[in-house]
């Protein structure tokens, strides 16, 4: 049967462009919605291991931006997928660990052919992150990490008075939303080491795509009946069934960027907090093909194009993922270091006592502040600037530079 769009992600995007979250939430939460319909029902087959679609995607944003509008446009839709088991939106690991094991199901491959695989496929989403995960939980840490493997194997959790929690062929998709300050605040550095961090896609955003004070006023007419035949759509992606194959365009393309990938790796050498990111970006990027060709097609092949376009779309989010990544194990003191800093970076000139008033919640103690602004006069970050009357100024060394810069033409226009 032919679908009602032939590109099921460009045709969601479009349909969720009037609301006011950033358009790169809707991408990858319509990849989340898709990747929840796949499970393990295709993968990439690489003798070694297999590459399975599941995603983990965080979308990450100051409050307000409707990060929970986002995920709910997306997740509104696999819930009209017959089938898909979901899973709670608050929750221990203990009790995550024994709702995988139970949804434990088998579906038919090949088709009519009467053989079974069994997979252990749960849907998470929840607009607080922290009421999925507890960071601080090493145990946690390491469960998210082991189900974002989908290994094909059997993961067995010893418990306390029921016996054992066994986990076949596991496969959890993840969409969650939380703030740079969740991260900062609870976010330790064994997320980076243990590799959590690394296996999620953190999708940024600080600024609201429309300002949208009724949003029947701005949705499409046909925003109903777009929504039951992208749902319908979903239904048909889920049930495709069996391993992609990339096509000899595709692969060529693949072993090109691999090695022009791994030679600018090695000329500009990434910072080390985002390192184990940069380990896993093969995977991420097979995993994001299979969605985006899963979007667009029933056959189970990958094209230069569909490949291509998820090296664009990873490549857009990476510079602010670093910024995310950066949030984790940062002391509320700098964070409001780097609110202070980011003051004198918008306003060029700020006076020494205003800008100590916008962080005064903070830095109850003058002594601390003078402190704080010292480093950064010395590490080049700002300047102070004194001025007639004594009164003392931080200065952006960019609008410094552009003042003297301009000062010499002043004086010879002058002469």
């Amino acid at each position: 049967m032919p679908r009602n769009f032939s590109d099921w992600l460009a045709v969601y995007e479009e349909h969720c462009r009037p609301t006011e979250p950033p358009p790169q939430y809707h991408f990858w939460s319509g990849v989340a919605t898709i990747a929840g319909c796949l499970r393990r029902h295709v993968w990439l087959d690489q003798r070694t291991f297999k590459w399975y679609p599941n995603h983990y995607v965080v979308l990450v944003g100051p409050a307000g931006i409707k990060k929970t509008t986002a995920c709910d446009l997306g997740m509104g839709l696999l819930k009209q997928v017959p089938g898909i088991r979901f899973g709670a939106n608050a929750t221990s690991w203990q009790k995550l660990t024994k709702a995988i094991a139970e949804v434990r199901e088998e579906f038919e491959y090949p088709i009519g052919s009467g053989d079974h695989i069994i997979q252990s496929a749960l849907m998470l989403s929840s607009g607080e992150l922290g009421n999925l995960l507890d960071p601080q939980d090493s145990k946690a840490i390491d469960l998210f990490v082991r189900m974002w493997e989908a290994k094909d194997d059997v993961f067995v959790k010893e418990t306390k008075h029921c016996g054992n929690d066994e986990i076949v062929n596991e496969c959890v998709n993840l969409l969650g939303a939380t703030t740079p300050a969740w991260i900062a605040g609870n976010m330790p550095e064994y997320v980076l080491g243990g590799g959590f961090m690394s296996r999620c896609v953190f999708v940024y955003g600080d600024k609201p795509a429309n300002e949208v004070a009724y949003p029947d006023e701005a949705v499409h007419p046909d925003y109903v009946e777009i929504r039951r035949r992208l749902a319908e759509d979903l239904v048909q992606i889920a049930q495709l069934r069996g391993p992609y194959r990339l096509t000899p365009e595709a692969r060529a393309f693949g072993r090109e960027w691999y090695s022009l990938w791994h030679q600018d790796l090695r000329d500009n050498p990434p910072d080390d907090r985002v390192s184990n990111y940069n380990a896993r970006k093969q995977t991420h990027l097979h995993k994001l093909s299979m969605v985006i060709a899963a979007s667009r097609r029933d056959e189970l092949v990958i094209t230069v194009e569909d490949i291509a376009s998820a090296v664009l779309k990873l490549n857009e989010i990476e510079p602010y993922m670093k910024e995310v990544v950066a949030e984790v194990g940062r002391t509320e003191e700098s964070r409001w270091t780097e609110r202070l800093l980011q003051y004198v970076r918008r306003h060029g000139v700020v006076p020494q006592l205003e800008a100590y008033q916008h962080v005064h919640s903070f830095f109850t103690s003058r002594r601390r502040f003078d402190d704080i602004v010292q480093g950064l006069i010395e590490s080049g970050l700002v300047e102070l600037q004194l001025m007639p009357g004594g009164k003392r100024y931080l200065v952006n060394p960019r609008t410094a530079d552009e003042r003297r810069s301009a000062a010499p033409k002043q004086a010879s226009s002058g002469s």
